[in-house]
């Protein structure tokens, strides 16, 4: 018969350690990156920053220029506002505030926007 040796296991524990380097990241500049919470908020105020672009009140980021395309503008717009539908009685009220006050300022400026483009 043979004898049971005593083995010494060692444990890699190295994945602790890259664990640890993935919470505390750092950004090029040596700061930490925020932790983004997905919200219903956060995902409007990006559709919002979309249509302002697709209005060409800001920048588009790939092409550099503000450029105003109406259809995109448009489609945008009424996805905030099947969203508005859809979510009745779903959202807090500071949600539904947010909503309605972005939809209510996209459509000022979609109708302004179409009456410049117009003249």
């Amino acid at each position: 018969m043979e004898e049971k040796k005593d083995v010494n296991k060692k444990v890699d524990e190295s994945w602790k350690n890259s664990v640890d380097k993935d919470k505390s990241s750092v950004d090029p500049a040596g700061q930490k990156e925020p932790e983004m919470q997905a919200s219903f908020s956060l995902f409007i105020s990006s559709l919002m920053m979309q249509a302002m672009s697709t209005l060409g009140e800001i920048e588009n980021p790939l092409t550099k220029k503000k450029e105003f395309n109406k259809a995109h503008a448009k489609f945008i717009i009424d996805t905030l506002s099947m969203m508005q539908e859809k979510t009745k009685n779903n959202l807090t009220k500071e949600e539904s505030e947010m909503l309605e006050g972005i939809l209510y300022e996209l459509r000022m400026r979609f109708v302004a926007k179409t009456k410049e483009g117009a003249k």
